[in-house]
């Protein structure tokens, strides 16, 4: 597998994802935002960067705080979620960024599935939501069991599928999930 950064923000990268495979695939055509992507170096390509794509992560600076930036969309293809792709290529992106001189790193989740995933990307929960009522989890943060489970509290209070309350179930009074290891 290839992880690559497409672009900056300034530098207006776009990808062409299939609606059908990759969740937020519209997200990816803005140019206002910085591109990631994790590609299969088994699968044949034309040498563009939408080719053989298996996750991208979108991301742009944080409008008010040059220091931070923001994740704003990770999507995985479809036959390959739950492989740990969106945890090594946030983890990829976020060392990149550190490189670029952002200080903290941000994403807001939207459901549990995705809070566990970022959780074994090195993220925590800031105890804050968006007014979408997605929660904002930033890196570096606390990643306490008090603070883990404080997140995973607001989720319980929702209604959910019964996959989503299974889940949540089996990680009652757990601690965070290990942050897993950058990809090579």
């Amino acid at each position: 597998m290839e992880y690559a950064v497409c672009g900056w923000p300034a530098d207006g990268p776009t990808l062409r994802l299939d609606y059908r495979e990759f969740a937020y695939a519209g997200k990816f055509v803005m140019s206002s935002t910085g591109k990631a992507v994790v590609r299969d170096a088994c699968e044949e390509t034309d040498g563009k960067w939408d080719d053989g794509i298996i996750a991208a992560i979108a991301f742009n600076e944080d409008r008010t705080d040059p220091d931070t930036l923001w994740f704003r969309y990770i999507t995985v293809r479809a036959d390959r979620r739950g492989d740990g792709l969106g945890p090594r290529l946030a983890i990829f992106t976020a060392e990149r960024a550190r490189d670029r001189g952002y200080d903290r790193l941000r994403i807001a989740v939207n459901n549990p599935f995705a809070y566990e995933a970022l959780h074994k990307a090195g993220f925590g929960y800031t105890g804050r939501e968006t007014g979408l009522a997605e929660l904002v989890l930033e890196r570096p943060s606390d990643r306490s069991r008090a603070t883990y489970q404080s997140g995973l509290d607001v989720y319980r209070e929702r209604d959910l599928t019964e996959g989503e309350e299974e889940f949540l179930a089996a990680r009652n009074d757990t601690g965070p999930p290990s942050v897993i290891a950058a990809p090579d």
